[in-house]
């Protein structure tokens, strides 16, 4: 019995998705089907599988990983990165073995995907990464150089390079035609106008050459099929032996195809930002893949940086697009086989030889270089070039490790004298071990017995080894009446070598450790006192260079004048050190005129006129006590109260609307924050009338600015006659106004 509901028509929300289908992922299909064809022939080729299996392999591709993986836009299908790994497979085992290889490794993928442990494929070294991706590009070049010359490609890369000469003398003209008019026509397509490069430039290529193939009067060698492609499928050979080896190389392929899948998703994310990929889903259709593959005939697939990016920029958005890709391949593999057996292989070998050559990227070395990674990315090229991909990946590995362990242990050790004293300073930076000893006891030796010492320990790990050395050192030293000052930078502490075992101190308790004088607010230890014992430790031997230069210059930068609150520390604030600002510091901020107080004109007067500053700078701040008693009307006292009566303008201006109190009050201040910072616009108003800023401003360019300290944000805002701005950008800078 029908309902109506039977044949009500699909839903809006389906209908949008099959446009968005229609409109989006079909034309992407198409473009990447178009761009996939020639490629996985040639991969095909160059593993030395039958070239329906390039066919197989790029339908499942799609059809497959499209359906069941991670990433809505990734394509997937043969890739270069495997085709070593193939081909060796192939020389060894045959081609009914590598199927089942195949199938076994797309079995290893989806228990890799079934574990959940996706992310931890992509902890490998990047420089052995794109070093492998390099050396299997100068393999395949090697390999197609011998098939664009006429012959055939070698099973090894240095027979490739010996019987290169050999292959020149005998070289065939047509086929050396056909792949330098491939070569020459992918290099200058892409500088063809973008909208002729909506052609993919591998297709154009190999159908000119297969048209230049049909008219040159050369024996030009062809692509073959063994029948149609449903002939082509048939199931895996089970090996006979040499488990081992064909276990090894399923391992091999399963890693490759999972680490290539995965940082093709992460290059996919980088062009597309937002993509939601699972990672974990993703080696699961990429094992699907493989598995299905490998049992129908195919190559192994994973999925392709250029495909997927070739996919997003033609404007795909859902996983229609890559499934479809595959949908066409299978047609075009079915239908057209006359059509496929007519592609030369030199035009194949052409568009290979670029792409091998492409696989080696001058950034990547150059990068390489610049972070010290030169000798990893030499060697691992250089073993999977010339011995095989899984020992070249191995020692690249290993080399990149046993760097990682010196860099991270590596310590540097240096024993000097201060010029003009007796005293000499030994630095430790890095990481001191056991393996420090030998370097650390020489460089101890190296100092005098008479000489008193400072030990400058800027190392983030001290196990007890060095420890016990650099204690027992000092020891000694001082027996012969040396004194000998450990200062210690870094986060390790030598308090911490003999209560457990040796580890990291995080940054922040070294900071904690710092701060803690301040925060200290009771207790037996006076927090002065463990103040300066800490400054002593850690900062004075810095210090003591700096001040010693600074004795006969008493000049400052800048005069500064700030409330006399504790929470408010000038040179903190404004990251400067000793010498650069002369400081006075009374209740509120104030500039009282009027000739009334004697200190601040005091010095004013020697600032401007005997240390020559540049600018004078008024700061005040959030939750001001001072403000707070004048806002509320206080009766503070004779003593207190009559030095108020100096902010008493202020107040009046705050009441009268001065047009900073809109904008901190646009700013969220509370009105006592609103009287700060306009009692600050009123205090540097007091500074310009004053004779000798005056005199500064026309004759030296001093400038004259208000600052305004928030204690809540600990950040500083910049306080003018007409309202605050904000320190936002780093470039900002307090500029003079004219009086």
């Amino acid at each position: 019995m029908f309902t109506d509901t039977d044949s009500a028509p699909p839903t809006p929300r389906l209908s949008a998705r099959m446009a968005g289908v229609a409109r989006y992922d079909l034309p992407a299909s198409i473009v990447v089907f178009l761009v996939a064809l020639p490629l996985s022939l040639g991969i095909a080729v160059a593993s030395g599988a039958p070239v329906a299996a390039g066919l197989i392999a790029a339908a499942v591709g799609g059809i497959v990983a499209g359906a069941i993986g991670g990433s809505p836009v990734q394509v997937s299908g043969p890739a270069a990165g495997l085709t070593v790994v193939i081909a060796q497979s192939v020389h060894q085992f045959g081609w009914g073995a590598t199927c089942f290889v195949t199938a076994v490794a797309g079995s290893l993928q989806i228990l890799f995907g079934l574990s959940r442990i996706a992310r931890a494929a992509l902890v490998v070294a990047p420089v052995v990464v794109h070093a492998m991706l390099a050396g299997i590009g100068v393999i395949i070049a090697l390999q197609q150089v011998h098939v664009l010359l006429g012959g055939a490609s070698l099973s090894s890369s240095l027979e490739s390079l010996t019987q290169l000469p050999h292959q020149l003398l005998t070289l065939h003209g047509g086929d050396l035609l056909i792949g330098l008019v491939v070569i020459g026509i992918l290099i200058g397509w892409r500088r063809a106008p973008r909208g002729l490069r909506i052609v993919p430039g591998p297709l154009l290529a190999v159908v000119a050459a297969t048209l230049l193939a049909a008219v040159l009067p050369f024996r030009i060698e062809r692509l073959t099929l063994d029948g149609s492609l449903l002939d082509s499928v048939g199931l895996p050979s089970i090996p006979s032996g040499h488990w081992t080896s064909v276990a090894l190389t399923a391992v091999t392929v399963a890693l490759i195809a999972s680490v290539e899948s995965l940082l093709s998703a992460v290059a996919v994310d980088k062009v597309r930002p937002g993509t939601r990929i699972d990672f974990d889903r993703e080696l699961l259709g990429q094992g699907a893949a493989n598995l299905a593959s490998g049992l129908l005939g195919g190559l192994p697939v994973s999925a392709v940086i250029v495909r997927s990016i070739t996919n997003v920029e033609a404007g795909a958005r859902t996983k229609a697009a890559c499934v479809l890709h595959g949908v066409w391949i299978l047609v075009f593999a079915i239908a057209f086989e006359d059509v496929v057996q007519r592609i030369p292989k030199a035009a194949l070998a052409g568009v290979l030889i670029l792409i091998g050559v492409q696989l080696i990227k001058l950034a990547r070395i150059r990068l390489a270089r610049r972070t010290g990674d030169l000798y990893v990315y030499l060697v691992t090229l250089c073993c999977v070039v010339f011995l095989n991909l899984l020992a070249g990946v191995a020692l690249g590995l290993a080399l990149a490790f046993a760097l990682l362990l010196w860099r991270v242990v590596r310590v540097t050790i240096t024993a000097e004298p201060v010029p003009g004293t007796r005293r000499w300073v030994v630095r430790v930076d890095g990481t001191c071990t056991f393996l420090a000893l030998p370097r650390l006891s020489a460089e101890l030796a190296g100092v005098p017995l008479g000489a008193d010492i400072t030990v400058e320990m800027t190392v983030d790990f001290l196990d007890h080894a060095a420890y016990e050395i650099l204690t027992d050192w000092a020891r000694r030293r001082e027996s012969y009446g040396a004194r000998v000052d450990f200062v210690e930078i870094g986060t390790a502490r030598m308090a911490g070598a003999l209560t457990g075992p040796p580890q990291r101190a995080p940054a922040r308790e070294v900071l904690d450790e710092a701060l803690g004088p301040w925060r200290r607010k009771s207790g037996r230890v006076d927090p002065i006192v463990a103040g300066i014992a800490a400054y002593h430790r850690g900062h004075a031997h810095l210090m003591r260079p700096h001040l010693d230069g600074l004795r006969d210059r008493p000049d400052a930068a800048t005069f500064f004048l700030t409330c006399a609150d504790a929470r408010i520390v000038p040179n903190v604030i404004t990251s400067s050190g000793p010498g650069d600002l002369f400081t006075v510091r009374n209740v509120g901020n104030l500039v009282p005129v009027g000739g009334q107080e004697v200190s601040v004109e005091a010095a004013l007067v020697y600032a401007l006129e005997k240390l020559d500053v540049r600018a004078v700078v008024v700061c005040g701040h959030s939750s001001c006590g001072a403000m707070d008693a004048l806002y509320r009307q206080v009766q503070a006292g004779p003593g207190l109260g009559d030095w108020l009566a100096h902010a008493h303008p202020s107040l009046e201006r705050f009441r009268a609307g001065h047009p900073v109190v809109a904008a901190a009050a646009a700013a969220g201040f509370a009105e006592v924050d609103q009287l700060a910072m306009v009692n600050i616009a009123m205090q540097v108003r007091n500074l310009r009338g004053h004779s000798v800023v005056r005199r500064g401003v026309r004759e030296r360019g001093v400038a004259v600015s208000g600052l305004f300290f928030d204690l809540a944000t600990a950040r500083m805002i910049e306080v003018t006659a007409d309202g605050i701005a904000e320190f936002d950008d780093p470039g900002h800078r307090v500029t003079p106004e004219p009086v």
